[in-house]
């Protein structure tokens, strides 16, 4: 039988497996490498929003000037072209909120292909976050549709928020009650135990990749639209609420108490909603 050839700290047998101290090290390049590509693009989606909210910060005219730099114009009926440039806005709002959401299950799927000996590992990685991103691309469309709607119906704000309290409050109840849903609960379980996932749903190839990016993005969206849906409440671009439902997404999926955190947040929303009904009958009364 052929001895085994060592080539620096690679071996392989005769066969040409990779020895356990080769798919380590191919296993770490993979998590580094995934990790710096997921802190880049982070890192370039927040950017563009911070950019593009301190266009849209100075003043009420400024704001419609830099809207209309966009082509998001706010005083004439939208095109083709706001829509779409909206619709860009909110992919690379989605991109800056979730991933790193998404990073732990991410960052295992890299170690187990590479612990496994896999070639193309990166590869299929990059797969999986596309299969995953496909899933808030669609709901990104779908939320750019519904500005679009309200800025035809006249219920949106210079800010990007709904100017009606009715539709406020609608959206935070429904929010808010959803969070304490059993479907709320399932998803969210999948979420926090990226593990679990990969054990129930592993598939193979880089097809089984995208696949398993698609599912493990509809866990996602089946956990998070309805809070994305409160971005119409605080304003879709106002930095400071996109950032704090960004640290709240991070608080339910990785921190330790944070099933109850989602279930007092929804309570919260609950209150909310009914606070400004309220203060909508007595404002009419």
């Amino acid at each position: 039988m052929p001895a085994e050839r060592t080539t620096g700290t690679l071996h392989r047998s005769p066969g040409g497996v990779r020895s356990s101290s080769s798919v380590a090290i191919l296993a770490e390049r993979d998590r580094l490498l995934v990790s710096i590509c997921l802190v880049l693009t982070i890192a370039l989606a927040w950017a563009y929003l911070v950019r593009l909210a301190h266009q849209m910060a100075p003043a009420p005219m400024a704001d419609v000037a830099a809207m209309a730099a966009m082509g998001m114009t706010t005083n004439v009926r939208w095109t083709a072209v706001d829509v779409l440039l909206t619709f860009v806005m909110w992919v690379v709002m989605m991109v800056g909120m979730m991933t790193g959401a998404a990073a732990p299950v991410l960052l295992l799927f890299a170690a187990t292909r590479g612990g496994r000996g896999r070639r193309g590992s990166s590869l299929a990685v990059l797969l999986f976050g596309l299969g995953y991103l496909t899933i808030w691309v669609g709901f990104s469309a779908c939320a750019a549709l519904a500005q679009s709607t309200l800025h035809q119906t006249a219920m949106l704000s210079s800010a990007m928020a709904v100017s009606s309290p009715r539709v406020a409050a609608t959206i935070l109840i429904v929010a808010g009650a959803y969070q304490l849903t059993p479907l709320k609960r399932a998803c969210l379980a999948h979420c926090r135990s990226p593990l679990g996932f990969l054990m129930t749903t592993w598939r193979d190839g880089k097809l089984g990749a995208l696949q398993m990016g698609v599912r493990h993005g509809a866990h996602c969206l089946g956990c998070c639209w309805a809070l994305m849906c409160v971005l119409f409440v605080v304003g879709v671009m106002n930095l400071g609420g996109v950032i704090a439902l960004t640290g709240f997404v991070l608080l339910e999926k990785v921190g330790p108490a944070g099933v109850t955190v989602s279930r007092l947040a929804g309570v919260a929303m609950i209150g909310a909603g009914l606070l400004t009904v309220v203060e909508l009958v007595a404002g009419i009364s």
